[in-house]
């Protein structure tokens, strides 16, 4: 079988965690080079899973004739510029979200590689999930009716560290919502199969007061979809870990999904749904009948694994990108209408104009 060989910029951080031991285990996929600032530090990465070769510099690794495509995972500040460099060497690209500082500058970022011809997918590996899988199949074969509602939390403790670039807007652009809801943002308009119309959000810096830790670590964004359905999302830099609850739940006129611990870095979680046969009449009693439903199954593999293979099979196959970064430029632009709206005290509607 022909493999797409990859070369990775930004090796540290989540490429070292997640994305490199995910694309050792891609039947589709190896591992030809690694780049890093620290050579000496990069160099430990490439004989911990058996690279190539090591650079410190993106040309050297984009000279680099047996590199195919490769995965950036830097800063944000820097991804426009080094996607237009790998798409200049021809390298077809896989890159962490956001694709850039402000959603103009990724949706110039698309066209430019677009016209250079080389693919561009965003790191949007959730929706590679068994059970967002599942929610998605149940919700398009109607099981529970029409979506009403939708909920999502998501968060990590993060408090201040000098030189954290997460904390730095200069660098990551935002906070918990730039960093957590575009990936639940993503989920709620993926899983129901429907479009952003209008968004409003509240953005707050609320316990790390630090002066250089200058962006949100508390976000609500309230999203109302192509059918009026009424979705919010939840993201927290402060909730720790020991007790956070990562969330993604629909309800719907004949049913729920109530999706836990189904976001996130590993393919685990469960989903309790209930699929009502018929709806019963208004009961003046007001009481709560709680159905216990039904868990939801699957086979669980590596997030990481799968977006590997999808994102080789689009490239060696000529297959549709399963999350072209086009999809995450229509993110970034909800985002940027939400951060207007925690600014002004307005509600927006979404335009992709």
């Amino acid at each position: 079988m022909k493999k797409l060989r990859f070369g990775v910029i930004g090796a540290g951080g989540i490429a070292d965690r997640r994305t490199i031991p995910g694309l050792l285990q891609a039947k589709n996929a190896e591992l030809a080079a690694v780049m890093g600032p620290n050579l000496a530090r990069t160099e430990k990465i490439r004989e911990k899973y058996g690279a190539k070769r090591a650079y410190d510099q993106e040309e050297a690794l984009l000279q680099d004739p047996e590199v195919d495509a490769v995965y950036i995972a830097t800063p944000v500040a820097e991804h426009a510029r080094q996607a237009k460099l790998a798409a200049d060497y021809g390298k077809h690209i896989l890159m962490e979200k956001p694709l850039a500082m402000t959603a103009a500058e990724a949706e110039e970022t698309v066209r430019y590689c677009t016209e250079k011809k080389v693919q561009i997918a965003a790191g949007l590996m959730m929706r590679f999930g068994t059970q967002v899988q599942n929610m998605k199949k149940a919700i398009a074969e109607g099981k529970i009716g029409t979506v009403v509602s939708g909920y999502a939390q998501f968060s990590v403790w993060l408090p201040f560290e000098e030189g954290n670039w997460r904390q730095i807007k200069a660098k990551a652009g935002g906070g918990a919502m730039m960093d957590l809801s575009v990936h639940t943002l993503d989920l709620m308009e993926y899983i129901s199969g429907m479009r952003v119309t209008q968004v409003a959000s509240m953005n707050e810096k609320i316990a790390f007061p630090e002066e250089k830790y200058d962006v949100e670590d508390s976000s609500t964004m309230l999203l109302r979809m192509e059918n009026g359905a009424q979705c919010v999302l939840q993201s927290n830099f402060n909730i720790p870990d020991e007790v956070a609850r990562w969330r993604v739940e629909f309800f719907g006129t004949k049913g729920r999904l109530m999706g836990d611990t189904v976001i996130g870095q590993m393919d685990t979680g469960t989903v309790n749904a209930v699929f009502l046969e018929k709806n019963n009449g208004y009961s003046a009693d007001q009481t709560h009948h709680d159905e216990k439903g039904i868990s939801l199954s699957g086979e669980f593999g590596n997030l990481y694994t799968r977006e590997i293979e999808s994102f080789a099979d689009s490239v060696l196959n000529g297959k549709p990108l399963v999350v072209p970064a086009s999809d995450v430029v229509h993110l970034q632009k909800i985002m940027e209408y939400a951060y207007r709206s925690s600014a002004e005290m307005k509600v927006f509607p979404v335009t992709d104009a």
